[in-house]
């Protein structure tokens, strides 16, 4: 729960001093962190740097009025699924956001959510910054890597499986009930939201597949668009079985028409999707049973170009949605 402050306001300084300032646990290669001009890395020798960057737009990302702490853990997670992409440890991250006023009591919550996180994938806050605004939330993640081992997205060959981590489509179907686009009870809307709210990146299961997988890509706007990077920085083609995507639990109590929709193009999933020549099946399966997380296979990746789409008996599916794109989504 977040911490119980006082409804008040305070100055920029205090405000970082009060909230984002903690002590030093931070992995060594942080050498110097929060109060300076600059944060210090000491990158491991050896080692290649992985940076990444998102922001989140109060009215574009998150509902007006969302819970603090759900965002203040979601905010640094879609940074984090970057890194598990890539096949990267986390090391640090900095924070820079606008808000409308310096609210303790919404601070505090953001706070407890973006910290619980941190703590859990030993990723230390070490800078950033701090002004007023319409809500606007921007992380800059920073982790590590071994040369040659990044999962790239230009990797894929033909012949590779593809695979899904965890399931897809419960977080589109949430989003679906608050738009009033589908009528969900009070239950299914709780379930599905925890996924849209509090997405859990597969930070362990991307380093357990260095040196296994080829290409992988975290699932941030829907699964057809974020496969299609791949194919398209790999020049490659894919067939895909709608009927093995791994369906969110709330998501597979619905009609199979939404289900197929929500699961292929809908967002928020922040899974990863991966391939790897078929060779390494067993190994795949013992990364992910050594990350805790399940995989799923789904389709196979092809040398002409092209998403094609077939269910469980091969007969080909024509379907015209499209993924989530920030300036032709509504």
């Amino acid at each position: 729960m977040a911490s119980k402050v006082p409804k008040s306001t305070i100055s920029e300084f205090d405000l970082i001093a009060r909230f984002f300032t903690r002590p030093n646990l931070v992995p060594s290669q942080i050498t110097l962190g929060i109060g300076d001009d600059c944060a210090l890395l000491r990158p491991t020798p050896g080692m290649e740097m992985a940076i990444s960057s998102d922001m989140l737009v109060e009215g574009r990302h998150f509902l007006a009025g969302a819970d603090p702490q759900k965002l203040g853990h979601k905010c640094l997670a879609v940074n984090l699924s970057d890194l598990a992409a890539m096949g990267a440890r986390p090391l640090g991250f900095t924070l820079a956001f606008s808000l409308p006023q310096a609210d303790c009591a919404w601070l505090a919550g953001f706070a407890d959510g973006l910290f619980a996180l941190a703590d859990e994938c030993n990723c230390a806050l070490i800078g950033g910054d701090t002004t007023r605004g319409p809500l606007n939330i921007c992380i800059t993640i920073f982790g590590e890597i071994l040369p040659g081992q990044a999962l790239r997205r230009d990797a894929a060959q033909a012949g590779d499986d593809i695979w899904i981590s965890g399931t897809l489509g419960d977080a589109r179907l949430a989003l679906a009930g608050l738009r009033h686009e589908v009528a969900l009870d009070r239950a299914t809307q709780a379930a599905a939201a925890a996924r849209l709210d509090m997405p859990t990146p597969r930070v362990a299961l991307g380093l357990a597949l260095r040196g296994i997988a080829h290409a992988a890509i975290d699932i941030s706007d829907g699964l057809s668009g974020d496969l299609g990077h791949i194919l398209q920085r790999s020049g490659c083609g894919a067939l895909v079985n709608l009927d093995a995507l791994p369906l969110g639990s709330m998501l597979a109590q619905q009609p199979q028409a939404l289900q197929r929709e929500f699961a292929l193009f809908g967002g928020d999933d922040y899974e990863l999707c991966f391939t790897a020549a078929a060779a390494q099946r067993a190994a795949i399966l013992a990364a992910a049973h050594t990350a805790g997380t399940a995989v799923t296979r789904i389709g196979r990746i092809e040398p002409d170009a092209g998403l094609r789409l077939v269910d469980a008996s091969g007969a080909v599916l024509d379907m015209q949605y499209s993924s989530f794109d920030h300036f032709t989504s509504p």
